[in-house]
């Protein structure tokens, strides 16, 4: 094969892998666990090292660096110099990991794939893959399926016996299709019906490819709407409302888009008006005359305060849950993951300086968009068919991509990487029409240049593959000590083999001190030196994450079995600090003024614990009734023996 040949060969390769990326994500819950992360890295390896040949094999090669290019740049060095400087290494590591894959795909694409037929196969492959997405979807929620498919769940259950090839699903009243949360599914949906919709109206295609993209829109149409996601419904509305409206303003698509708007509008409203289930979702959507958002505003309050106290740099990257318990409102008791509103979860991570530099990025984005309009939109009559993908990509992925940032409003779509490869890859391809603008954007790569980037792309794959080693040694471990019984010795023998593969996670070491902690209070021979063990374990788990408030308690709990009270309040009051609103958190120092012997001081803690959650609550349930008799007997002179 001579150069050439080698060079198309490579190109081809780097297609097959980005599709792989692409459909792998969201048919494996979204690309949300550490696993499928792995094997997206995996697969953006091989795009980089195909990358590299493709810039040896070329005679003269060129960068295509369009303006947004220096945001990405600017906000990946930016994303490295905070996780270098983060609180939670490995929290950090794997967000940064998730950032460097966005990026490195991100210039692949718009360097490699930019022509016409890769942007139509790749836009094509994405729809209908949401098209069958959103048929699993509509078969969940009509027939009340209880399973989630995954591709990674498959290949689990063929490597451990333990595993199913499929999840529970968690939203029975609500279609999910391939992923955990029926909001992130709509996420993904929204942005690429508005594409389906330009390719069946303006792209250039065969009327038999044209009937199945309209058959798509129809299908993500349906997937949207049995989410029963209020966000995408308007976001999705939204975005189509901009769509039809700019191609209304064009003679040659006013009809047609037209029509379609009536089509779309009028199922629509049959369904939701006609449908008591779905009349009912919309009636809960305003209560009392406001808007009903559950507990998102309390969510909101919270993580402004978190961002006020870290203005300028955020608490770190993917450090927003870890620091949530701090900030944690009276009325949320679980860890709520995300901020669900993709603005404020980026202030909080990343502070002031990465949301101005993201922000600086969707400037650039629109002002190329504006710039590149007049170069892909064919002058009517001009040529015998009005019909163009490019202009279809335009207008479809633009809408799409606007759809995402108004339901970023109420979700986290941009956190789920199954949702944020795709808006890269929308990106990607419209930073590229720009070079229909203008040449300038164009970049000769010298071979000094050439060499820069062939050292940045080999060091990314190596450190991609360096991970996955690391990391998948620690998955493997981790697998296996799921499958041990609880706080026995062989769960505790897998999780530090978990441990001696990957040392800075720090559930792991909170894992094997709860074990040891557990064995402890068994009592029996021994049960010192167990308590030791859980308290070196915590200590470990405290170097790893300062911000882990259950350390802090299961020191303090150790401490006061060991009859070391006085050395246990300290840590009693850095868990409190570390989470003043939670109710475990206060029943536990509730139990530690038991140990003191302190009653009232118990009941307090108690009594507050109730308050944040009186129905699982049964440490402070059973232990207020015991001090309240206490302290009946106190008061009536007649001190009873309360039982350890």
């Amino acid at each position: 094969m001579n150069r050439e040949a080698l060079d198309r060969f490579c190109e081809r390769g780097i297609l097959v892998l980005v599709l792989a990326i692409l459909v792998f994500a969201p048919l494996a819950t979204a690309g949300v666990r550490t696993q499928e992360l792995l094997v997206i890295m995996a697969l953006s390896s091989g795009v980089l090292v195909l990358w590299v040949a493709r810039l040896w094999l070329s005679k003269k090669p060129k960068f295509l660096c369009p303006p947004i290019c220096w945001a990405v740049l600017a906000f990946t060095g930016y994303a490295l110099w905070r996780y270098a400087n983060c609180d939670i290494e490995y929290v950090g590591r794997l967000e940064f990991l998730r950032i460097l894959v966005y990026a490195f795909l991100f210039f692949a694409i718009l360097n490699n794939l930019h022509g016409q037929e890769s942007t139509q196969i790749v836009s094509f492959t994405l729809i209908f893959l949401a098209m069958a997405i959103s048929l699993c979807a509509v078969w969940q929620f009509l027939a009340g399926a209880r399973i989630v498919p995954s591709l990674s769940a498959l290949a689990e259950s063929l490597i451990f016996s333990h595993k199913t090839w499929y999840f529970r699903r968690a939203y029975m009243d609500r279609g999910s299709g391939t992923y955990i949360n029926p909001n992130h599914l709509a996420g993904m949906l929204e942005m690429l019906l508005p594409l389906a919709v330009a390719y069946t109206l303006v792209g250039r295609s065969k009327a038999v490819t044209r009937v199945v993209l309209g058959y798509a829109v129809l299908m993500m149409l349906a997937g949207i709407g049995v989410t029963v996601s209020r966000g995408s419904w308007v976001a999705a509305g939204f975005a189509l409302l901009l769509l039809f409206g700019t191609l209304a303003v064009y003679r040659s698509y006013r009809f047609p888009a037209l029509v379609l708007l009536v089509v779309l509008v009028a199922s629509s409203a049959l369904v939701l008006t006609r449908t008591d289930y779905f009349k009912q979702r919309f009636s809960k959507t305003f209560v009392s005359g406001t808007l009903d958002l559950n507990v998102r505003y309390d969510l909101w309050q919270a993580t402004v305060e978190m961002w006020r106290d870290h203005f300028w740099l955020g608490v770190g990257p993917g450090h927003y849950d870890h620091r949530f318990r701090a900030y944690r409102p009276q009325s949320v008791q679980l860890q709520p993951d995300r901020a669900h509103n993709d603005y404020l979860n980026l202030l909080a991570d990343w502070g002031v300086a990465g949301a101005a530099i993201v922000g600086l990025g969707l400037v650039m984005l629109l002002a190329g968009v504006i710039k590149t309009w007049p170069h892909v939109r064919r002058p009517e009559r001009e040529f015998k068919t009005n019909f163009s993908n490019k202009f279809a990509y335009i207008v479809g992925a633009t809408c799409g991509l606007v759809a995402l940032l108004v339901h970023s409003l109420l979700d986290f779509n941009l956190e789920i990487p199954a949702n944020a490869l795709i808006a890269v890859t929308l990106t990607a391809f419209l930073s590229s029409h720009l070079r229909f603008a203008s040449e300038r954007y164009w970049m000769n790569a010298g071979l000094v240049l050439r060499s820069v980037v062939s050292i940045l792309l080999v060091a990314g794959a190596v450190w991609f593959s360096q991970q996955e080693i690391r990391l998948g040694r620690e998955y493997v471990w981790l697998e296996r000590a799921s499958t041990k019984g609880n706080y026995s010795d062989a769960k505790i023998a897998a999780l530090e083999k978990a441990y001696a593969a990957e040392p800075k996670n720090s559930e792991t070491t909170w894992g094997i001190a709860e074990s040891y902690r557990v064995q402890a209070f068994e009592g029996g021979e021994g049960y010192e030196r167990l308590g030791q063990q859980a308290l070196l374990w915590y200590g470990r788990g405290t170097n790893t994450n300062p911000h882990h408030g259950y350390n802090f308690l299961g020191s303090g709990r150790c401490l006061d079995y060991l009859g070391r009270t006085n050395e246990a309040r300290p840590f009693f009051d850095r868990a409190d600090e570390l989470d003043p609103n939670g109710y475990f958190t206060s029943a536990l120092i509730g139990r530690h003024y038991v140990e003191v012997e302190d009653y009232a001081a118990a009941k307090a803690w108690f009594e507050y614990s109730l308050k944040l959650e009186g129905k699982t609550n049964q440490i402070a349930t059973a232990w207020l009734d015991i001090v309240k008799r206490k302290l009946a007997e106190n008061a009536a002179g007649n001190p009873g023996v309360l039982a350890r």
